[in-house]
């Protein structure tokens, strides 16, 4: 049987990259777990955050393009990525946000969840979701972040669709998720096999026909990965998605994982991503993003690419104010 069981990773699209770390690991907390290239373009920064260990399920990753142009938010995106905190932690991060001039906003409950809002530096659109039954077992203790109130990984995240028939198709007949629960227009499903993971299993489908579409660019999310166990899992769903008439990729070696991509009914860009090997497999455990990682092909590249690269410092200062 394949399996996807949530969330694998979130990639999104970032300007200045030393801004971008320093508002993930400094503000947020998040460990900066990967330091490695964009494959297709060496010049540019691929930055991975995530929990302690980063693991499947907690990582947010960013390709970092300084100066280029604003993207808007739309349908034919994932418009929001929700992380997961314990109860009664929002408070806490109003008023951390607040001391770093950040604004964020209480939304209405959720599902029957609080949710708070903001944006990162480049209007990337984030929640802080209150989600029961999380511990603090994986949180980075690198991070001036009380435990308590950590960020977990994803609690999940929102594809927003002109209309959500044919993804809600895709999402329960192919990929083996469920409809939990519906508010309005916003559908929410959750993997059938959710128990396999705890971590960023939540996909909030919100139709919204009137609204505009979507431009990929700095601020926005480029793509969403869902969690497949191993190489011979991944192989099969390659088979079953494109003998439904999809466009897939072919199998990508991305070091840290295996990767297929195809579009979703909506525009979406989905991938589907092994939890193999693993972000340790070119860096011990306790020294994730110290250093600058690339892959084999590229490292006879290294003096040209790392002159290209503009400087960042990995540890910025902490935030203001807890």
């Amino acid at each position: 049987m394949n399996i996807i069981s949530g969330i694998h990773h979130i990639t999104a699209i970032a300007g200045d990259p030393q801004q971008n770390i320093d508002f993930y690991t400094g503000v947020l907390g998040l460990r900066l777990v990967k330091v490695t290239v964009n494959f297709d373009d060496s010049e540019a920064y691929h930055f991975y955050y995530g929990d302690g260990h980063g693991r499947p399920g907690t990582i947010l990753t960013f390709f970092s393009w300084p100066g280029a142009r604003r993207g808007r938010q739309g349908n034919g995106q994932v418009t929001a990525a929700s992380f997961a905190v314990r109860g009664d932690s929002l408070s806490f991060w109003m008023e951390r946000l607040s001391a770093n001039s950040i604004a964020s906003e209480m939304q209405p409950e959720r599902f029957g969840r609080r949710v708070l809002s903001f944006s990162d530096p480049d209007g990337l659109r984030l929640e802080l979701v209150e989600t029961p039954g999380i511990d603090a077992v994986h949180v980075w203790e690198g991070s001036d972040v009380p435990p308590e109130f950590a960020v977990h990984g994803f609690h999940g995240a929102t594809l927003s669709e002109t209309g959500y028939e044919e993804t809600a198709a895709l999402l329960i007949e192919t990929m083996g998720f469920r409809l939990q629960a519906r508010e309005q227009n916003r559908f929410r499903y959750e993997p059938t096999h959710s128990h396999l993971s705890t971590a960023g299993q939540a996909i909030d489908v919100v139709c919204a026909p009137a609204a505009p579409e979507g431009r990929v660019a700095v601020g926005t999310i480029h793509h969403i990965a869902f969690r497949t166990p191993d190489d011979a899992q991944q192989n099969e769903w390659r088979t079953e998605i494109g003998d439904l008439g999809y466009n897939v990729s072919p199998i990508m070696d991305r070091i840290y994982f295996h990767s297929i991509y195809y579009r979703e009914p909506g525009g979406i860009l989905f991938e589907i991503a092994t939890d193999s090997p693993g972000f340790a497999t070119d860096e011990p455990v306790e020294r994730l993003g110290e250093a600058l990682q690339l892959p084999p092909w590229l490292e006879t590249q290294r003096p040209r690419i790392e002159v290209a690269l503009p400087p960042i410092q990995r540890r910025p200062e902490q935030a203001a104010a807890r």
